[in-house]
């Protein structure tokens, strides 16, 4: 695979699509009889976190020590990964897996902002420009949705949030430590941060009824298998994905990320059937084309930026 470096780049962007819309497609499939979103966030991270010390087990990869200055870096953004996962579940079990993704799809915006008013970065005003399609995509999406509600729209918001300060605040991890030994520590401390929120606001009704009335439905050995093969498939998806964004440049990234929102809003309505309004299709359409053009305009810019920073070295 070293001797083909594109047809491996380009398998993992493949990869990291179709994992990502397997794994939103099954999400939702166990939702419909077991409706318990902080739960299934804590089996998501448990069957990764297994998956890893497997892996580390057997030395791949070999497992970096975890020091107090590495724990340092790893609890923010384990804690807004664990946030970030938790409102993800909570808006994909409350409405349709591709407005979830539409909605998601405001992520640039949040970035823009983050950057501006929290880091004091400048960003052009052709960049707030370019998100204007974004927000009125998501706008109009919103307004003609058939399945949307408060509780879904405002959970997909706060995890753009969430995802939003994660990526800032790993940056600096990210120098210290590779890619798949970062995703593990990530995996392994945000299911401890996951835990108490299921148990106090999920645990009672689980004990009570829950629990039982899922397994009544589909039976144990389906809903048990489900619910590892959920949790195998977000690991992996998250694992190809922090694989692939580190060896491709700033415009790789970008249509990465636009690709693998397409295939999964694409998968999903294809799959559950979901009926869209014209103005919905539309605003999906608007959204994810601003986020093409804002994520392409950015990285030409990121590209001139490092240029003239070489051009002044020499």
């Amino acid at each position: 695979l070293d001797q083909y470096p594109a047809l491996t780049t380009g398998s993992l962007f493949l990869s990291w699509s179709l994992l990502n819309a397997v794994f939103n497609v099954l999400n939702k499939q166990v939702f419909h009889y077991f409706p318990y979103p902080c739960t299934m966030s804590v089996i998501h991270l448990a069957v990764g976190v297994t998956y890893c010390s497997v892996c580390w087990a057997f030395g791949m990869p070999k497992r970096v020590p975890l020091s107090k200055e590495l724990m340092r870096l790893l609890l923010p953004v384990s804690f807004c990964h664990a946030l970030g996962h938790i409102m993800t579940n909570i808006s994909s079990s409350t409405v349709a897996v591709s407005f979830t993704h539409t909605v998601k799809a405001l992520e640039p915006f949040f970035n823009a902002s983050a950057s501006q008013f929290l880091l004091g970065q400048s960003v052009p005003f052709a960049l707030w420009l370019s998100l204007i399609p974004v927000v009125a995509g998501v706008s109009l999406a919103s307004l003609t949705e058939v399945s949307f509600n408060w509780k879904g729209f405002l959970s997909a918001m706060t995890s753009n949030a969430a995802y939003t300060y994660r990526n800032i605040v790993s940056k600096e991890a990210m120098a210290t430590i590779d890619s798949t030994n970062l995703y593990a520590y990530i995996s392994l401390i945000s299911l401890f941060m996951c835990i108490p929120p299921a148990l106090l606001i999920e645990g009672p009704s689980l004990v009570k009824h829950g629990l039982a009335t899922s397994v009544a439905k589909v039976g144990i050995r389906k809903f048990v298998a489900d619910l590892i093969v959920v949790g195998v498939f977000y690991h992996l998806y998250n694992q190809v994905g922090n694989n692939t964004l580190e060896r491709v440049a700033p415009l790789s990234h970008a249509v990465g990320n636009v690709l693998k929102r397409v295939v999964v809003i694409v998968f999903s309505i294809l799959v559950f059937g979901n009926r869209i309004t014209k103005q919905t299709a539309v605003g999906t359409t608007m959204a994810i084309g601003g986020v093409a053009f804002y994520s392409f305009a950015k990285a030409k810019l990121d590209e001139m930026k490092q240029r003239a920073l070489l051009n002044q070295k020499h």
